[in-house]
């Protein structure tokens, strides 16, 4: 068994509203390590901890906890289209564990996936089909929200499957750090808008792209006073990465999730899937992490963080 770990930022306005090309280069070669990383450990599956923007999961089914045995990403936001390559079998497998654990987990044999989880792994791999992979998404930007203790205990779950395999398993977390794009709440939402996070699935091109222009446009006045939006906040992101550096997992126990809304944004909470990878590795065996990059990005709605991490017993 060995088991390697890397969180990090995603964001769909990366290419789209850069920051200056210096920033763009320091983001540019700390993911061309991560990269070489993962390719010098060439691992024999990947399992991603993953939010859903309104792209395959809606509120007419708004499951907490989702595994698929196939997936096929939206090709939203300049990523790649077509099926990723998952591990059907153990996917199930995977499924029935955490079942077992008393983590009630939806299923689905025909999950679409958006730049949540498509992003990373083309980024980290160069592709959605160079390594078996199974998708874990986690409902993280509509309300309302299970406790984070249930994140925890749904990442101790993979992590004592993962524990099980004689294979070599890269957890990957995607999302956050403070983070508030342009994404509608259901709650008092025109008719037109609440259908759409009811029902809004393989919407046309017109629309997808419509969707896309605000949220660049909302990138182009972030962090300004024009901007209505909840800013960055450096100092709660150090914080909470900090956390999971040192292994203090229990503390997250206690995360309140209006307290996050309000400090760092309401898709802040993308970080369940940071918490869920690391709760897999600490389950898994101890590790040793450490901080690869941080800087907040306003262009990007983002504070951009890297982090990784490897079993070391």
């Amino acid at each position: 068994m060995s088991i390697k770990l890397k969180c990090l930022s995603h964001t769909p306005l990366r290419g789209l509203n850069d920051p200056g090309a210096d920033v763009v280069r320091e983001v540019d070669a700390i993911l061309a390590k991560a990269r070489a990383e993962v390719e010098a450990f060439d691992p024999e599956l990947i399992v991603v901890f993953a939010p859903d923007h309104y792209n395959g999961l809606f509120y007419d089914l708004m499951p907490p906890f989702v595994i698929a045995t196939a997936a096929d990403s939206v090709a939203d936001y300049q990523t790649l289209p077509g099926p990723l390559s998952v591990d059907k079998e153990l996917a199930m497998e995977m499924a029935k564990f955490i079942l077992d654990s008393d983590i009630d987990i939806a299923i689905s044999h025909r999950l679409q996936v958006d730049h949540g989880c498509t992003q990373t792994l083309e980024e980290l791999t160069g592709s959605l089909t160079r390594y078996p992979v199974i998708p874990i998404i986690i409902n993280s930007v509509a309300p309302p929200f299970g406790p984070y203790r249930r994140i925890r205990k749904l990442g101790e779950a993979v992590g004592q499957f993962i524990a099980r395999l004689n294979k070599r398993v890269l957890i990957l977390g995607t999302g956050g750090l403070s983070h508030e794009p342009p994404v509608p709440l259901l709650a008092d939402a025109p008719e037109e808008v609440a259908n759409f996070l009811i029902a809004g699935r393989n919407p046309t091109p017109e629309a997808r792209a419509a969707r896309q222009a605000r949220t660049l446009a909302t990138g182009k006045i972030f962090g300004t006073p024009e901007c209505p939006l909840t800013p960055l906040n450096t100092e709660w992101d150090l914080a909470f990465m900090d956390l999971l550096i040192e292994g203090r997992l229990a503390e997250i126990d206690n995360f309140k999730i209006e307290e996050i809304s309000r400090a760092a944004g309401r898709s802040t909470h993308e970080i369940r899937t940071w918490v869920a990878a690391f709760s897999a590795l600490a389950a898994a065996g101890s590790y040793q992490a450490r901080q690869d990059y941080y800087r907040p990005i306003n262009e990007w709605i983002a504070g951009y963080g890297v982090i990784s991490a490897d079993v070391t017993a």
